[in-house]
């Protein structure tokens, strides 16, 4: 690990280097863009760079002319040069971007050239940890920064952007402003009873008042829910015995012959998967092997990753060969299932029908040859996982499985202010569960924060941000 910073004598934390990271793809393109933060990005860049003075120029302005070869005096590139002045930039430091041409090697050259004038290699999402650090923005907006990089639909983008903007800080700010008024109400009562226009407090007095954070805490963890499969996608799982037509209907849904299709049982002997936007949610499709007993040692691992796949998926689309009767293995697989979501598909409908449906309380019949039918089990599929519209919902989504679990955390401690509540206890004990469900929602936007944790989290930010 470097140093990057010391403490000064106000305890605050001051960065003592100037760091240097590619910000764009290591990958051909058309342009290139490196970043330097810290109080001698402009004085680096200026022994390097042919044009302006750049120590003279005023703040956010673009200055054009090359970086030169300080030993061999040989041009570089010719560059674009941003000149960001503190405290009004991404980290509040001085910044500076340079702009050349997108060649790999181009990029490397400039980048090892600045390493050699005074700019120190940055860490992974020191960028981001820097403006963090400073106070410019909270951990749930440096958490977003990655989420909206990561974003792979349009939800996705619309729940990163709604951290990023802080509706999550805001939301947490909210929820910790009311406990710390109870706990407030509480502190005065215990510290000063002697007073007369101090009035007895009870726990009957705070229940209400912690009633409504409480509620409104569950109902985020709720929205919680959504919100990861929105930003994540479904890990859905097409599960039935062999022959049933989980591949076609795979292929079906991907409008794509991905996996084999045969009349002959037990032909996917692996897990084939592939994802598909379906409107705002991302199908992340398991095609299993089919599940049956069997000796066959090849066969009987496909089974097991089936099993396997069953227990990680959000959604599971049972299959059922309507035009055959129903068997022992059906009700097996079926009863495994029933305590997860799923749907029952029952596919053949274009051919004649024996399955007796009566065991089954709710399930589509479809045909994977008919296009409407797919229909059908897309628009079932979005009612079944509660996801219609929900992204468009002016609605406070974390998604993040860090924030959530705090979140939860905090909803544990208040379920224990409750348990004391309804025992009797003396309210000094309320009080101590109360702080404890304020310290975790603290935690969600980093209030309080271990170095070990800031390490992990901006570790997964790629260097240049």
């Amino acid at each position: 690990m470097y140093n990057l910073y010391d403490y000064g004598g106000d305890g605050m934390k001051l960065f003592t280097d100037t760091i240097v990271g590619i910000s764009t793809a290591q990958s051909q393109g058309a342009i290139s863009i490196i970043r330097l933060s810290g109080d001698e990005a402009v004085e680096i860049v200026n022994k390097v760079f042919k044009g302006k003075k750049l120590t003279k120029v005023a703040s956010h302005t673009i200055h054009y002319g090359h970086i030169v070869d300080i030993n061999t005096k040989q041009v570089i590139d010719e560059v674009l040069v941003s000149v960001f002045l503190a405290p009004k930039t991404y980290t509040t430091e001085n910044v500076v971007e340079i702009n050349c041409h997108g060649g790999l090697f181009v990029t490397n050259q400039i980048y090892e050239l600045l390493t050699t004038v005074g700019a120190r290699p940055a860490e992974a999402g020191e960028f981001t940890k820097r403006a963090f650090l400073s106070g410019r923005i909270d951990l749930t907006k440096a958490e977003a920064v990655m989420d909206v990089i990561d974003a792979e639909n349009k939800a996705a983008l619309k729940i990163a952007n709604s951290a990023l903007l802080g509706k999550i800080s805001g939301f947490v700010n909210e929820k910790r402003q009311e406990l710390l008024d109870i706990i407030a109400t509480i502190s005065v009562n215990i510290d000063y009873p002697e007073y007369d226009d101090v009035e007895e407090l009870t726990n009957n007095d705070i229940l209400p008042r912690l009633l409504k954070v409480y509620n409104e805490l569950i109902i985020t963890l709720e929205n919680a829910k959504s919100a990861k499969l929105l930003k994540n996608g479904v890990q859905t799982a097409i599960v039935g015995r062999p022959n049933v037509g989980k591949s076609s209907l795979l292929n079906a849904i991907l409008k794509e012959n991905k996996a084999i299709v045969t009349n002959i049982p037990g032909t996917t002997r692996d897990i084939v998967e592939s994802s598909v936007q379906l409107k705002n949610i991302m199908l992340n499709l398991i095609d299993t092997a089919g599940i049956r007993e069997t000796d066959d040692i090849v066969e009987k691992i496909g089974v097991e990753r089936s099993m396997d796949a069953i227990n990680k998926a959000d959604l599971i689309l049972f299959v059922l060969d309507g035009s055959s009767e129903l068997s022992d293995e059906d009700l097996e697989i079926y009863n495994n299932i029933l305590d997860k979501v799923h749907l029952v598909v029952i596919n053949k409908s274009d051919l004649e029908q024996k399955l007796d449906t009566n065991y089954f309380k709710e399930y589509i019949s479809i045909s994977t040859k008919e296009e409407k039918s797919i229909e059908k089990l897309e628009s079932e599929i979005i009612n079944k996982l509660n996801l219609h519209n929900i992204s468009n919902k002016d609605i406070t989504y974390i998604s993040n499985a860090r924030q959530i679990e705090k979140l939860q955390k905090a909803i544990n401690a208040l379920d224990d202010a409750f348990a004391i509540i309804n025992s009797g206890c003396e309210i000094d004990f309320v009080d101590i569960e109360i702080r404890k469900a304020w310290l975790f929602l603290g935690e969600i936007i980093g209030e309080t924060s271990t170095d070990s944790l800031l390490d992990e989290l901006f570790s997964k930010f790629c260097l240049g941000k």
